[in-house]
C-alpha cells in the first residue's frame, strides 16, 4: 500500500530555515505528482507547494520566494526547503500524492515558528 512518511519538522525562530522530507513507498514514485499541504489549528488544509512527475512546480502565494519543493526520484523522496520562516507558517505539514481518483496523505509533521 501507499505510505508517505514525513520528517524534519520542529521549532524554529522567525527568519530561520527547515527542510522537510517525505519518503514514499508502495508507488512508482517517478510518475506520481507530489505535494505539501499545511493545516493550522482551526483552519482548513491548504496547498503549500506541488511538483509534477516532470518537475514542474507551483506554490501558494504566501510562500513564493521562500519555500522550494524538489524531488529525488532515486530516493523516492520529496523535499520542502523552507527559508525565512514566519510565525504564520506554523502548522502541521502533510505530504500528498494522488493517482486517478485516490489521494494519499502522510501522518503530518509539526512546524512551529516562534521566538
Amino acid at each position: 500500500q501507499v505510505q508517505l512518511v514525513e520528517s524534519g519538522g520542529g521549532l524554529v525562530q522567525p527568519g530561520g530555515s527547515l527542510r522537510l522530507s517525505c519518503a514514499a513507498s508502495g508507488i512508482i514514485f517517478s510518475i506520481y505528482p507530489m505535494g505539501w499541504y499545511r493545516q493550522a489549528p482551526g483552519k482548513q488544509r491548504d496547498l503549500v507547494a506541488h511538483i509534477t512527475s516532470l518537475g514542474s512546480t507551483n506554490y501558494a502565494d504566501s510562500v513564493k520566494g521562500r519555500f522550494t519543493i524538489s524531488r529525488d526520484n532515486a530516493k523516492n523522496t520529496v523535499y520542502l526547503q523552507m527559508n525565512t520562516l514566519k510565525p504564520e507558517d506554523t502548522a502541521v505539514y502533510y505530504c500528498w500524492t494522488a493517482w486517478k481518483t485516490s489521494n494519499y496523505w502522510g501522518q503530518g509533521t509539526q512546524v512551529t515558528v516562534s521566538s
